[in-house]
């Protein structure tokens, strides 16, 4: 599994990155037409949730869902019928079980999250420590030798990366989750995250393939047409990069990344009186909030704007099959694309944002997370449209552009995973 990055090459260029140089060809995939069956196809959907969503590193959220000893989350991965249980024990370890009782199969916890070193099921009473030994069962003495070391809470396979838990639900994982990750792994360790956020997080369903939405994020050709008032004017720029191209494109094995275009000439139109407020000291870019040490930190990375461009508004990274971690001026936020259906998804973006330290910093954040509210309901209400056409059956396949070489990435390698008898064969 190989890293590419690619990017501009001269300053002259570099509004205009990928115009002569190919993404898609630099990664390696193919150029021809993308079928559109993994959208459609109930038959796919039925392996994508054994062999993607049933093999996968899943992240189920960061470590600081879990700020001390005896708190918990519940996290359903609906896609495998999953309620996953994720705990830290006494001695602080991260664990994570099937939320079932070994009694009688019922969901063990009913809350979201919350602080407890017991865990007990409401049906009978069966209770459990939350390292998932069961340690009560009433009238235990009426049961026909009933081993508790052998009915606690299952476990599952569960790994930390930079403070992001992920979960596998193999019994015995075929590849760990450092190999899972691979390249990616590596390229955005030390990526300063930041502790004590508050997080603002949107969520909906919609009647589209799980992809649908993904695909949403996975490229700026849009953004002129969806966008035309939003985003265009901070992405694109009608003399420079009217198409908003992409200023770099990488590829780490299973996952991929881009980076967008920002227009730095950008100001608030004379009419957009609160944005003009907001933005009276300097906000870090369109995609900005506010600029601190935290944000100049993350925008230092390496692997944050790898070519380092001054024109540059934010990244997307995807984490196969189904998390962004995305990057801007102003910080990061993450989108998480759950299939609930063939043509129906569970989107959820959190939005992490500091402790406003001024009335006027407030101002600044309040406006940041209002923006995106606004972007990304462009984005996804667009995709239940998508959905109807492609069902439709009047095209079977996609003309994907250079610019959407992530889609294609995402496609070629889901494809493997669900051909694929093995993780092994699916990982080559």
């Amino acid at each position: 599994m190989n890293e590419m990055v690619m990017g501009a090459t001269d300053a002259q260029a570099r509004p205009q990155a990928g115009a002569k140089e190919s993404f898609t060809l630099a990664a390696g995939l193919s150029t021809k037409p993308v079928l559109n069956d993994s959208y459609v196809s109930p038959a796919f959907f039925e392996l994508e949730k054994e062999r993607v969503f049933g093999r996968a590193w899943l992240c189920m959220g960061r470590i600081d869902q879990l700020p001390h000893a005896d708190a918990f989350f519940v996290k359903e991965v609906e896609v495998c019928k999953a309620s996953v249980l994720v705990t830290r024990d006494a001695s602080g370890t991260v664990r994570a079980f099937h939320n079932v009782c070994a009694h009688r199969g019922n969901l063990v916890v009913f809350e979201k999250c919350g602080t407890s070193s017991r865990l007990r099921c409401d049906y009978h009473g069966w209770t459990y420590k939350n390292d998932g030994e069961l340690i009560g069962v009433p009238d235990q003495r009426q049961f026909f030798d009933l081993d508790k070391k052998k009915c606690g809470l299952t476990p599952i396979a569960v790994d930390t990366w930079e403070g992001w838990i992920f979960i596998n639900l193999q019994r015995k994982p075929e590849l760990s989750l450092k190999e899972f990750l691979g390249p990616y792994a590596e390229s955005y360790a030390g990526v300063p995250f930041g502790v004590d956020h508050r997080t603002l997080v949107i969520e909906a369903k919609f009647n589209a393939n799980w992809k649908l939405i993904m695909d949403a994020f996975a490229e700026s050709y849009h953004v002129p047409a969806i966008h035309p008032s939003t985003l265009a004017p901070g992405f694109s720029n009608p003399i420079n990069n009217k198409y908003a191209r992409p200023l770099s494109g990488s590829t780490f094995g299973l996952h991929s990344a881009w980076s967008a275009y920002g227009n730095d000439e950008y100001a608030a139109p004379p009419g957009s009186h609160v944005e003009r407020l907001a933005c009276l000291v300097d906000t870090g870019g369109l995609l900005g909030s506010d600029v601190n040490d935290e944000v100049l930190r993350l925008r230092a990375h390496p692997a944050i704007n790898p070519t380092k461009e001054v024109c540059w508004s934010a990244d997307v990274t995807s984490i196969f099959p189904n998390f962004n971690i995305d990057y801007s001026t102003g910080g990061y936020w993450t989108h998480e694309f759950w299939p609930l259906a063939r043509d129906r998804t569970h989107w959820i973006l959190t939005i992490r944002i500091p402790e406003a330290t001024s009335v006027r910093h407030r101002l600044q954040l309040e406006h940041y997370a209002a923006r995106w509210c606004e972007v990304v309901l462009e984005d996804v209400t667009n995709c239940e449209r998508i959905q109807k056409g492609l069902e439709s059956g009047a095209k079977d396949h996609m003309n994907l552009q250079d610019g959407e070489f992530m889609i294609r990435h995402h496609q070629e390698t889901l494809r493997k995973w669900v051909n694929a008898a093995t993780v092994a064969d699916a990982m080559k």
